[in-house]
């Protein structure tokens, strides 16, 4: 049979990856695509780099354009990243019937709606395994391994960047500059880390995932997201001693009111699965009606890792590309026609129990004040304690029962503006569903 011919737009570190295992794992690829995928045009910024890695047989240019309008390139590979030249290249690939893959989580968080709608109408497929978590293969277990479940949440650490950092803040007592550094020079964080320790990265996927998971439109701009950059390491020792570790979390979830899309720093009870995941690793794990809760485990990130995910999606679309697009996998799962208006809840109205942290003057009077504050708001006090920080203040650490997100917003209000309250009020979010 003709070989699937590939245009790879991007040779990075996940462009060459993807090539390297392409040519290491041709023959077994092949086997299971049922032909063989061919890459025969890349565009690169650095043409004489890229030639060096792909040799002379493939057709090297800095014009993307001029690749996705190859009549002979069945599919595109788009891993250059950003949200303009990727765009415009990705909807050009389309125009011209080209089925895509891409790792782009931005593009597709931000563009998705309208990529994937217009690939419905030109019939051809966009596969982003590798936008989601890397290497493990989340997409592909929400679309088609639980397609019998009505999916209840998901929870997930889909950023290895933070997870790493607070991994080191609790192993080996670092501050979150100190842990931060450390991921840099390992490699882990980038230069500018600000998409991923403000929790935007994972937004981007938590986005794609509530899709899938509930069959309603991308909406990134509605996701609540906070970052790690407040914690300190004695919040990761204090949720220690309550028997809970400090994670960064996506989490969506089915409600009765809306659909709940949220990223944030989480305690988790110390013995579920997700506590346990350690360093730049990935866990989500899925709650369906039916199967119950399923764990995906593994790497996020990285040259190889996400490049599996991408060679694995060449292989889906090798197989799909000449079905009935009509009895092809939806690209979120459900078919454009059955998407639901499901509202996406407003964080105000999100209930949980909540972790506080606030340094106060050591002197009588002050637990109770806050006691009554929390208690008119509706807020019961689950656990506290308290432990010393000076000659003359003290942290004051409590664990509340459930209650309602915009009560704890206006009772943190009342206490920010206490005159013995000496810094800001930490609060996180408490999850015992996992």
């Amino acid at each position: 049979m003709n070989s699937v011919k590939v245009g790879l737009l991007g040779l990075g570190v996940v462009g060459g990856g993807t090539w390297k295992v392409l040519v290491q794992n041709a023959e077994e690829i092949a086997r299971r695509a049922g032909r063989k995928i061919e890459v025969v045009a890349v565009a690169v910024r650095n043409v004489e780099k890229a030639r060096a890695l792909v040799g002379d047989q493939v057709y090297v240019t800095q014009d993307g354009l001029e690749i996705v309008r190859r009549p002979d390139i069945d599919i595109v590979v788009e891993l250059v990243g950003g949200e303009t030249v990727a765009r415009e290249w990705v909807m050009e690939a389309i125009v011209q019937g080209k089925h895509v893959v891409t790792a782009n989580k931005a593009l597709l968080a931000k563009h998705g709606n309208e990529i994937f709608d217009a690939a419905h109408k030109k019939g051809t497929m966009v596969a982003f395994e590798a936008a989601v978590a890397g290497g493990v293969p989340i997409v592909k277990a929400i679309r088609e391994g639980l397609t019998a479940n009505r999916i209840q949440w998901l929870a997930g650490i889909i950023n290895g960047t933070t997870n790493y950092i607070l991994s080191e803040m609790r192993l080996k007592g670092l501050s979150f500059n100190e842990a931060l550094a450390d991921a840099q020079r390992l490699g882990y964080a980038e230069a500018d880390p600000t998409f991923d320790i403000e929790g935007v990265d994972a937004a981007h996927k938590l986005s794609l995932l509530a899709s899938l998971a509930f069959g309603i439109p991308v909406q990134f701009s509605k996701v609540h997201t906070e970052g790690i950059t407040t914690l300190a390491k004695e919040d990761i020792a204090h949720a220690e001693r309550l028997s809970y570790r400090i994670k960064l979390l996506g989490i969506t979830r089915r409600t009765s009111q809306g659909i709940e899309l949220r990223v944030h720093p989480t305690l988790i009870p110390i013995e579920r699965l997700l506590a346990s995941v350690e360093g730049a690793m990935n866990a989500v794990q899925v709650q369906g009606d039916i199967v119950g809760p399923t764990l995906y485990y593994g790497q996020g990130a990285g040259e190889m890792p996400t490049a599996s995910a991408v060679v694995a999606d060449l292989v889906d679309v090798t197989r799909l590309q000449f079905a009935d697009p009509g009895h092809q996998v939806p690209h979120l799962a459900f078919q454009p026609g059955s998407m639901a208006d499901t509202p996406v809840l407003d964080m105000a109205d999100v209930v949980s129990s909540y972790y506080l942290r606030m340094r106060v003057d050591d002197r009588p009077g002050v637990l109770a004040e806050v006691a009554r504050i929390l208690a008119n708001h509706e807020i019961s006090i689950g656990s506290m304690f308290q432990e010393p920080h000076g000659p003359a203040d003290a942290d004051i650490i409590f664990l509340s029962h459930e209650a309602r997100e915009g009560n704890i917003d206006l009772a943190l209000e009342e206490i920010q503006n206490l005159p013995f309250v000496r810094s800001n009020v930490i609060r996180l979010r408490v999850e015992s569903l996992l």
